[in-house]
């Protein structure tokens, strides 16, 4: 005999900060709802992070709802442990209708509007469906790592823990995002001998002119920005994210100055063929425009001192301390000595299981603020689903109210609608 499918209100699927902060806003409403994670909430911050993980925005932007950052180093970067110990006091507070260790497998719409909800433990229904899973889940690995040779150990970033974890001998880290700087950094500061595929990810100052550049912009209204205000309208959700740490108390990420250590730099890795790495002549012109990027944001702070008549103290803009000589764009892997290569050129969303028609060409999601042309369709916790901060602890719950206000309304219209009919 077939179960009947529990029916809940609002079926949110994804238990990270974005997931939990709907949830919270939800209960304060009184509308029933259940968070279905596939593992453990707020997981990735524990199992897929490295063990000197940091964050990059100081502590006092952690502001998830009725839980903002109340310890002693608001100016500081927490730690892996204590940003884990961040959430669970966040889970803790909300104490949200959470069920671990169920997957939602598959979201299709009935005729009556209603949504089928199919889980590894049985079946539900809900009215309103609000996708909380986050944009990053797999992650990209080129169809050139099938032609390495056996003996070269591959991870992805978010596989990577510590330098020990990997066989001895030199690394090849491909990717110069956030995760793929850093990741070179820690290698680096352990005495690895480390190569380096630079990308076109920009890069920004930690502190200039006597204070944290994320401060800084805070004050010129920078991640109060909606993406609707942003030049780049919708194209800056495609940005790759500034590279720089909150590391020792934080400071610069500076490629040019690994170089001048020893650190081994190229282009694009772009194949993998008859035994040789294959690189893009593209070193310089991707460190002239992360730098470039560095001073035109440094530059905009000084527009904005002198405008307001801050007291600050002068910082000279950056100059290069080393410059690439004639550029590799080939390199026979035997001679080298890497034994490893981390793979960090990003990841892909997977939203295979949402059968519903919200998605472009490209599959991304289309919306406004979260909220989708399908009526009880939402998502949340997405990059600059409205403001710089919507995929950050910063923002995300500001983002979860309007969420919850919006199936507020819609609920309580279909109430309304019903008893009419009644």
């Amino acid at each position: 005999m077939t179960s009947t499918p529990r029916h809940v209100p609002v079926a949110i699927v994804g238990g990270g900060q974005a997931g939990l902060s709907v949830s919270y806003h939800l209960t304060q409403r009184g509308i029933d709802h259940l968070v279905f994670e596939k593992q453990t909430a707020a997981h990735t911050w524990s199992s897929q992070r490295w063990d000197t993980f940091c964050l990059v925005t100081p502590n006092w932007q952690c502001d998830l709802p009725g839980h903002p950052y109340d310890g002693p180093d608001p100016d500081g970067f927490m730690k892996k442990d204590e940003i884990v110990a961040y959430l669970q006091g966040f889970v803790a507070k909300a104490n949200p209708p959470l069920r671990e260790g169920v997957a939602v497998t598959r979201v299709t719409r009935a005729e009556d509007g209603v949504f089928s909800v199919r889980t590894s433990d049985g079946d539900y229904t809900a009215d309103e469906i609000v996708v909380a899973s986050g944009g990053y889940h797999t992650p990209i690995i080129p169809r050139m790592a099938e032609k390495l040779p056996g003996s070269i150990t591959q991870i992805c970033s978010n596989q990577y823990r510590n330098p020990a974890q990997l066989p001895e001998g030199e690394v090849l880290v491909v990717g110069s995002g956030q995760s793929g700087a850093q990741i070179a950094e820690d290698l680096h500061l352990a005495g690895r001998a480390v190569h380096l595929a630079v990308g076109d990810a920009p890069r920004c100052a930690r502190f200039y002119r006597g204070r944290d550049v994320v401060t800084w912009l805070a004050d010129m209204g920078y991640y109060a920005m909606t993406v609707d205000n942003h030049p780049l309208r919708d194209g800056v959700r495609d940005n790759t994210n500034h590279y720089v740490t909150g590391r020792d108390g934080g400071r610069d990420i500076d490629l040019r100055r690994f170089a001048t250590e020893g650190m081994n730099l190229y282009g694009v890795l772009e194949d993998y063929d008859d035994g040789s790495l294959r690189f893009r002549d593209n070193l310089k012109r991707s460190l002239d425009g992360a730098d470039r990027t560095y001073n035109s944001i440094n530059a905009a702070i000084d527009t904005y001192i002198a405008e307001n008549n801050v007291d600050a103290p002068v910082q000279a803009h950056y100059t290069p301390v080393w410059e690439p000589g004639e550029p590799v764009t080939s390199l026979a892997l035997a001679g080298t000595g890497i034994t490893a290569i981390i793979w960090c050129i990003g990841f892909t969303p997977d939203f295979r299981w949402l059968d519903v028609s919200v998605f472009n060409g490209a599959g991304s999601p289309k919306h406004k603020r979260g909220v989708t042309q399908e009526d009880g369709v939402s998502f949340i916790g997405l990059p600059w689903l409205n403001t710089w901060g919507s995929g950050r602890f910063g923002a995300v719950g500001r983002d979860a109210e309007f969420i919850a206000q919006v199936i507020q309304r819609r609920l309580g219209a279909e109430r309304r609608a019903l008893k009419f009919a009644v």
